[in-house]
């Protein structure tokens, strides 16, 4: 063998090598670690097959939530455009239920501006908003027309959306709230990574291993 084919089996030893170290491949996003995440035994899928959904359950009554969700909220704003974020009302019992189709109501009629007032009204002011007739209230002082979000709160589109939560809740088998889905594969929560930063790092981490796998 010569000593020219002996550097040339060299150089390109050494370039399929850089080619493995530099190679996309080695940069693809790793899952966290387990204890910060689950991950569901049947991925669930988007409504809307060329979408990769984060959905973001919540309760209003719930004070942790109320301090996740502007966090939800930024990171939001650095997603890439086949993701989206979708709010999931959660009602764990009949006492919570009008306050899950708040949100569907306030949805309805545009007015979803409101819904980190509707945080504050419950956890800084501490007005007890808890039914349909407090709620109702609430929202007039806010400047909407009572006939029309009583005719909303109560319309079967709004009790169609809520039932779908339910749904979603149980298919998830969310326990508490604020929990995050992932893609329809994982879930990662405050409670599970420590902190409401961590949580969005690592629910950033999922969703860039679910993009890349």
């Amino acid at each position: 063998m010569t000593v020219l084919s002996i550097f040339s089996r060299f150089a390109a030893t050494a370039t399929l090598a850089a080619m493995a170290l530099f190679s996309p491949m080695n940069f693809a996003a790793d899952l966290p670690a387990n204890k910060s995440y689950v991950k569901l035994s049947q991925a669930q899928p988007a409504d809307e097959a060329e979408q990769i959904e984060v959905l973001e359950f919540f309760a209003y009554s719930c004070p942790y939530c109320a301090m996740f969700s502007p966090y939800v909220q930024n990171w939001g704003k650095t997603l890439p455009n086949n993701t989206v974020i979708k709010r999931i009302p959660v009602a764990f019992n009949a006492n919570m239920e009008d306050l899950q189709r708040m949100y569907y109501t306030l949805e309805a009629l545009g007015r979803l501006d409101l819904h980190h007032a509707l945080f504050d009204a419950i956890h800084k002011e501490k007005q007890e908003l808890f039914n349909q007739k407090a709620l109702t209230e609430w929202a007039v002082k806010q400047g909407l027309n009572e006939e029309e979000f009583t005719q909303t709160f109560q319309s079967f589109g709004v009790q169609t959306k809520a039932q779908r939560a339910r749904e979603l809740t149980n298919t998830y088998q969310i326990e508490g709230t604020p929990t995050l889905a992932i893609g329809g594969q994982f879930l990662t929560s405050p409670a599970m990574a420590n902190g409401y930063e961590q949580a969005i790092e690592v629910a950033q981490q999922l969703l860039e291993y679910r993009l890349e796998n």
